[in-house]
């Protein structure tokens, strides 16, 4: 654990306060869900949750069928980070944090089908060690939350994403959003 030499107090009920600098560093913002965990000498540690990174297994293996149907590199992102990819490319893509491009297209439910000539083009994580030519992007929604992004790219300018690859895209993301209602 790394300290930061800032001390808070705890209110009357219960409640602390965590620095705006820590919460920016984190990208925690108001609303997230954070997973309280305790270790064996006392401490407490907060940890932001993922609804998405608990399927994790599962995502990787929606990401790998949908990679194989469509032909594409498929990503499963939550809302800071890839947690699944399948298909070329994809072990340069996990864990990579989230492009605050696409983190504001999460945020406002839009559906992205471009290529990169495109002035709509999204790019996915900052700095893309490959430049893709084509997207697919579709917001996963649960319980009217944003929760994440289902995503097909391909790096070749000629396999422009059709009604198909937009449907699998809705299909992934649909299936996903439901999974996590129950």
């Amino acid at each position: 654990m790394k300290a930061t030499g800032i001390v808070r107090r705890i209110d009357d009920l219960g409640r602390i306060v965590i620095p705006k600098e820590i919460r920016r560093t984190l990208h925690i913002r108001e609303s997230d869900p954070l997973e309280i965990f305790t270790d064996h000498e006392g401490a407490i540690i907060l940890k932001k949750y993922s609804p998405i990174g608990e399927m994790g297994s599962f995502a990787k293996q929606y990401a790998e069928s949908l990679s194989q149907v469509s032909g594409h590199l498929a990503l499963i992102a939550d809302r800071d980070q890839i947690i699944a990819a399948a298909g070329t490319g994809s072990k340069q893509m996990i864990g990579k944090s989230v492009s605050k491009s696409l983190e504001e297209k999460m945020n406002l439910r839009e559906t992205v089908c471009t290529s990169r000539n495109d002035k709509n083009y999204v790019e996915v994580v900052d700095g893309e060690v490959q430049e893709y030519q084509q997207e697919v992007i579709i917001p996963i929604i649960t319980q009217g939350d944003v929760i994440g992004a289902a995503i097909l790219l391909s790096a070749n300018a000629d396999d422009e994403m059709s009604e198909v690859e937009m449907k699998l895209a809705q299909s992934a993301a649909g299936f996903l959003g439901k999974q996590m209602e129950e």
